[in-house]
């Protein structure tokens, strides 16, 4: 299966960063994040599209009361701030760097425009990569707003076994190593920490998974 916000295969950075077209090299640079800097704010001119040369951004925005709501976390070969694409002039959320050693490489919207205007198949790319992010933001919106936690750390989970899975033939276990930390899955889901170690450990006492900090076990049911 396709890794979750990709599709085929395809490492948008390799495909899209400018610094590898002759035209746009020259004028080209990335820009460096240190862990929490902001890439940019809600209500920021949208003017750019921004593609992760390496590190973690994080998506969301934030309600009324001031918590915080993460729709998403991305990782290398991964784009954000796409809705400028479509004439968004402001954006209605927030990206912020969460590794210490994170670049990203920006794309003015007008470039964006030119390259999608100039090649057909690149455009289709693009096109069917936003579709397929805003199915999986859909869904993930549904869980938040119609499951209770278990419900959500399950489908999560499925989700998770599904884009990084692999079956292992020694054991006959599911095994996923996935990209994200504990406090990445409990953001996602939006429960709190202690509540992600309690269903993952009763999880584990059930022999339905084994985890560690980068791997879930998905274990083989007996006969």
């Amino acid at each position: 299966m396709n890794s979750i916000w990709l599709f085929e295969d395809v490492n948008l950075f390799g495909l899209l960063c400018p610094h590898k077209l002759k035209t746009y090299k020259n004028k080209h640079s990335f820009d460096a994040y240190k862990k929490s800097d902001y890439i940019y704010f809600e209500k920021d001119a949208a003017n750019k599209i921004y593609l992760i040369e390496k590190g973690k951004v994080k998506i969301g925005y934030y309600n009324e009361d001031g918590s915080e709501i993460i729709k998403a976390i991305l990782r290398r070969g991964e784009i954000f701030g796409e809705k400028a694409i479509f004439g968004e002039n402001t954006r209605d959320e927030f990206a912020q760097s969460i590794d210490n050693n994170t670049s990203i490489c920006p794309v003015g919207i007008n470039t964006m425009h030119d390259l999608m205007r100039d090649n057909q198949s690149f455009s289709f790319k693009i096109y069917k990569f936003i579709g397929i992010k805003y199915k999986k933001l859909e869904r993930r919106l549904q869980l938040l707003l119609f499951k209770d936690s278990k419900s959500r750390l399950l489908e999560f989970l499925e989700e998770l076994c599904q884009d990084y899975g692999y079956d292992c033939e020694k054991t006959g276990d599911h095994v996923v190593i996935h990209p994200y930390t504990q406090k990445d899955i409990a953001s996602l889901i939006g429960i709190s920490r202690p509540t992600l170690n309690t269903l993952m450990n009763d999880l584990k006492e059930q022999k339905i998974i084994n985890f560690n900090r980068k791997e879930i076990r998905f274990l083989k049911k007996s006969a």
